[in-house]
Parts: C-alpha cells; structure tokens; sequence
C-alpha cells in the first residue's frame, strides 16, 4: 500500500509541475491567476487520471511485431476514444475547481465544441503518453536485460575461477602424494613427516577453497609448509630466503598462486643441480601495485623456452586464475631468466587489502 500510495503521489507531482509549466505564460501576463492557474491544472490533472487507464489498454495489446499493424490499429481506436473521454473528464474537473459548471460534464455539445477546438491537441497528448510509456518500457527491459547480462558474466567468471582451482588442487596434491612416495621406501620416519605436513597443506587448501583471495600472509603460512616438506626432501640442497615488506602481509592475493611458482623453481631449477640451490620469495609494493617474485639460481629456462607454449599445468593455470580476477588489464604475469642464471617469475597485482572491493571500498 505504501508503494502504491508513493506513486501515486509521485504522479500527482508530476502533472501538477507539467500543469503549472503551461500555466507560466498566463500568470506572467498579469490578470485572473486563478483561471490562468486552475485551468491548465485541470487539463494535466485529467490527462493524469486517463493516464493509468491508457497504460492498461496498452497492456492489454499484442506484443508480437508479427501483429504491429493490429496494435497501431487499436491504438487509433482508442486514441479517438479516450480524447473524448479527457473531453468530459476535463469538464469535470474544471467545474470542481470551480472555473466551469457541471452541466458541461454531461452536454452531448461539449464534445462538438472541442471537435472545433482543442481535439486534434488532446489527440495528440493520448500518442505522447502512449509513447512515453513505450520508451519507458524499453529503458526498463534494456535495463534489465543489461543487468540479467551481467549477472550471467559475473557467474559465468565465477564458474571458469572455481574450474581453475579444482583443476590445480588435484596437480598440487598428485606432485607433494609424488615427492612423499619416492621417500617411503628410502626413509619411512621422514615421508610419515611429510604426511603430516600434507594434511596441514590439505587443511589450509579446504578452508580457502570457497575464497578465490586471501590475505598475502594466509598464502605465505600454507607456503611454509609446502616448503617444509620440500626441506625435509632436499635437505641442506635447498635453501629458502622470504623478503615481504611488512606493509603488504594483509594485501589480497589470488589464493594458492605463489605455490605453483615456488614448486616450479624448485623442481625445474633447483632439483637437477648436484649443490642444491636458493629459492628468494619477495613481495613488496610498487606505487598502486603489488609485486611478487619467485628467483631461483637453478639452472634456468631451456632454449627457445616460453610461457604461453612451454608453461606446465601449475604455471598455466595460475596464469590464467590470475588474469580471470582481473579481467581489465590490472594484472601481469611473467617468467624470464635472471641476469645472474636462474629464473625469476614477477606477478603484479592491484594493491588492496583484504576485505576491499575491486574499487577501494570495504567489502560487506
């Protein structure tokens, strides 16, 4: 009721400023305010009562542009019809505003008169509500449609992001299942180790499955005990070095993303040198972005190496999950030999911290 009531206040608002417009040049020449005001006043307010009347003869015709010419052709006859329905209703209207007499209201005459005078203009005003109602439609069903499109983008980004993590979760646990297993024979006390480090790694995957970021020390802590099974692996072979900028440790960051980097350096870079070698994790900011690299001084890129053809599973993947969460170019995503030997992957992200929107705000 409340929602009727407002349009209909909204409404009555409406005509009373379309009303008063028309009755500006009147007042302004001075003489009778009260018939230069009332007058123009009853002449919208009568339009204003047909108006809902109008909009449902409307509704009540065929859609189909297949049955257009049958739609136009109703609205000519209604066209004719509510003119000289306005014809008394504005009679009405007049005499209850007392600037004209009721017998007006019921005078077969009175619709020969506005025959010679005002018709043709009130016709006129019927089309200018019917199509003002017609684009109003339109903007509302463009609106529609436009927002249905984008609810089907978003769900859509959705479905290909959560793809994505379900496919690096099984690749992630198939490599640390493959490092455990090669240890079982060898060193039982030291793959039962790594097994318990598993499950912590499993744990940590489960609670942020729902989540596509986190925040960088939420990625950092499933990353040590990624590592520690890979110590515990190596041994004094691989060394790890981790330079975060304090001001960043709460920066989001695509979920399991520096894993996949990490695991990559380890196992092209590090594993096939006899001595072993260091892997440095760095994030730091730069200006509105947040940078994250993963060096290694393994034995580097292959020849004619690239990302887009040579990529594994992990690296194509986190590739790819990275560029869904920022569609519009916010993002970079890089592989490259280092200066000194070795390899260094640089991811660049958008700066925000957990819990902000893609605009800045406070996520609720």
């Amino acid at each position: 009721m409340r929602r009727w009531l407002g349009h209909i206040a909204l409404a009555a608002a409406g005509w009373t400023v379309i009303g008063v417009v028309f009755a500006l040049p009147g007042l302004a020449g001075g003489g009778d305010w009260r018939g230069a005001l009332l007058g123009p006043l009853a002449q919208w307010w009568s339009w204003g009562l047909l108006a809902p009347l109008i909009i449902a003869a409307d509704r009540m015709l065929p859609l189909s542009s297949k049955q257009l010419a049958r739609r136009l052709a109703a609205h000519l006859f209604f066209s004719l019809l509510f003119t000289a329905v306005y014809v008394y209703v504005f009679a009405a209207v007049r005499a209850a505003l007392g600037v004209g007499h009721w017998q007006a209201a019921l005078d077969i005459r009175t619709l020969a008169g506005a025959l010679r005078g005002m018709f043709l203009w009130s016709w006129l005003i019927y089309w200018l509500i019917v199509g003002a109602w017609q684009a109003y439609q339109y903007y509302g069903r463009y609106l529609a449609g436009e927002l249905r499109m984008e609810r089907l983008e978003k769900q859509f980004a959705e479905a290909r992001l959560n793809a994505l993590r379900m496919q690096l979760d099984p690749h992630f646990l198939f490599n640390a299942l493959n490092t455990i297993s090669s240890q079982v024979e060898p060193n039982p006390k030291l793959a039962r180790g790594m097994i318990e480090h598993l499950g912590d790694l499993l744990r940590l995957s489960l609670e942020t499955r729902d989540r596509h970021e986190i925040p960088l020390a939420e990625e950092l802590a499933f990353l040590d005990h990624y590592l520690t099974i890979q110590k515990i692996r190596f041994g004094d072979r691989l060394r790890v070095e981790t330079r975060i900028s304090p001001d960043v440790q709460y920066a989001a960051v695509p979920s399991l993303f520096i894993q996949p980097l990490v695991e990559n350096a380890i196992r092209h870079g590090i594993s096939g040198r006899s001595s072993g070698g260091t892997v440095i994790v760095s994030a730091e900011r730069a200006g509105e972005q947040l940078r994250v690299r993963v060096l290694d001084d393994g034995v580097g890129l292959p020849p004619g190496w690239t990302l887009e053809k040579s990529a594994g599973l992990g690296l194509s993947l986190t590739r790819d999950r990275i560029a869904g969460l920022h569609p519009n170019g916010g993002s970079s995503f890089a592989i490259r030999p280092r200066a000194d030997g070795g390899t260094e992957a640089e991811v660049t992200l958008p700066l925000r911290w957990h819990g902000e929107d893609s605009n800045g705000r406070a996520a609720r």
